[in-house]
């Protein structure tokens, strides 16, 4: 699946891998998750991307991004929009897909291999896209949940599926670990992005 020659760069969507890894019942450690691939190949760059509720005076998922920015990770964020759905509740809603899309488009023509943390069928199109370009894409994301996280036209486009359940030893750790070494998103900033 990866040739240890390869350059990898990875796509992460933080809203959608942090459902994923609480569907499975643990958190991500995101530096145990960059030496995970830092083993498979040359990791040149790893992605971050989440939407950010500007106008709170503290958001929960502000020590996350500040943690990845020092640890390796381009963290991409912009600001959630807010709105009022038809019954009258507030609302948040951050969509990161064009961000990712670009990023991962613009990096084709220096790695060989990405790898895209969502199971959203959205990226399918930009899968096949970069497979044009010659690069191999793989994503990650799982089947082990009922229902299922990643959508069946992404798992086909891609030309390897990694289920996140079968990562869990190697990049994860039980929710009830959570330390100060690298912050989690937790529950309330991620239903604002949904």
């Amino acid at each position: 699946m990866f040739d240890s020659r390869e350059k990898i760069s990875l796509f992460i969507d933080g809203a959608n891998l942090y459902a994923t890894a609480k569907s499975l019942g643990f958190d991500i450690d995101y530096r145990k998750l960059l030496t995970a691939f830092n083993q498979r190949g040359y990791l040149l760059r790893a992605y971050y991307y989440t939407a950010v509720v500007e106008d709170q005076e503290y958001s929960s998922i502000r020590p996350l991004i500040d943690w990845l920015d020092y640890n390796g990770y381009r963290v991409v964020t912009k600001p959630a929009k807010e709105f009022t759905d038809v019954s009258g509740r507030r609302k948040i809603k951050g969509n990161m897909d064009i961000e990712l899309a670009v990023d991962a488009m613009e990096q084709a023509s220096t790695v060989d291999h990405l790898v895209i943390f969502s199971g959203d069928g959205d990226f399918a199109s930009l899968v096949s896209a970069l497979q044009r370009r010659g690069r191999k894409v793989s994503v990650v994301s799982t089947l082990a949940t009922q229902p299922v996280m990643i959508a069946d036209a992404l798992r086909r486009q891609a030309d390897n599926f990694i289920d996140l359940a079968d990562l869990k030893d190697e990049v994860g750790r039980a929710a009830s670990e959570r330390t100060s070494r690298a912050p989690m998103m937790d529950e309330e900033e991620y239903d604002m992005q949904h």
